[in-house]
């Protein structure tokens, strides 16, 4: 049995008795952990002591796991809460940006498998969220850095048919399936109409440019535009996508 000591993020929590609970945790340097709580819920002293402001949806704390080759969950032992972000409660748009992005890291990754710049994309979007203006730049950069950082950066400088490198053009065609652009026109459900706008917004984004001067609508088209790629490579739709991110 191996015990681990890490920053975590809850990205699920489940109900397993009065006062037991099932947690996902994405950890910083562990990846995702599911583990089971005993006593989580109990309003005893011993336990207060050891699950300090409770496990819930969205926090960050300090947590204690004890791992079992084979167990199918880990045993979360102590938790020490860190923030409880607040102000994803007084902004329901931004407590639905930090729900998908929950789903989408459960989605994208596997079970203890370290992503350090996957959890770092979640802390920097949790602190983004708090600014309302900045609700929508913080998506699009959280989108960017999950996808490149899982290995599915989307190619944006050259033909991902041809491997020239692509020329400026008011429109492009996005190919999932080869993950990336294209110049070359493309019928079919496998592939999507991209404008040029959106590329210079995707290309400011991976180049680590402000997106200061991107107007709501182009943001709302490059942040769909990523959300989509994601609900291909999973092939499945999360269940907080059409709430973010309506077509």
């Amino acid at each position: 049995m191996a015990r681990i000591k890490d920053a975590a993020i809850c990205i699920r929590d489940l109900d397993w008795s009065e006062t037991s609970q099932i947690v996902v945790l994405l950890t910083e340097h562990h990846g995702k952990v599911r583990g089971l709580a005993k006593g989580s819920r109990r309003s005893s002293p011993s336990a207060i002591a050891k699950f300090s402001g409770g496990i819930n949806l969205l926090n960050s704390g300090q947590v204690m796991i004890s791992t079992r080759r084979g167990a199918q969950l880990a045993a979360v032992t102590e938790w020490d809460l860190q923030d409880d972000h607040y102000h994803l409660r007084t902004s329901l748009r931004a407590q639905r940006v930090a729900m998908y992005a929950a789903d989408l890291c459960g989605a994208m990754l596997a079970d203890e498998d370290p992503h350090p710049g996957t959890y770092a994309a979640v802390v920097e979007l949790l602190a983004t969220l708090a600014d309302d203006a900045a609700i929508e730049h913080g998506l699009l950069r959280f989108q960017w850095r999950v996808l490149s950082d899982c290995g599915f950066k989307p190619e944006l400088e050259r033909d991902v048919q041809s491997g020239a490198e692509l020329t400026p053009a008011r429109a492009y065609t996005f190919d999932p399936t080869l993950g990336g652009l294209t110049s070359r026109d493309g019928m079919g459900d496998e592939r999507w109409r991209v404008r040029g706008q959106t590329v210079g917004l995707l290309r400011a984004v991976a180049g680590g440019g402000e997106l200061a001067d991107a107007d709501a609508a182009g943001l709302a088209r490059a942040n769909r535009l990523l959300g989509v790629y994601a609900r291909s490579l999973l092939d499945k739709e999360l269940p907080t996508f059409a709430a973010v991110l309506p077509g």
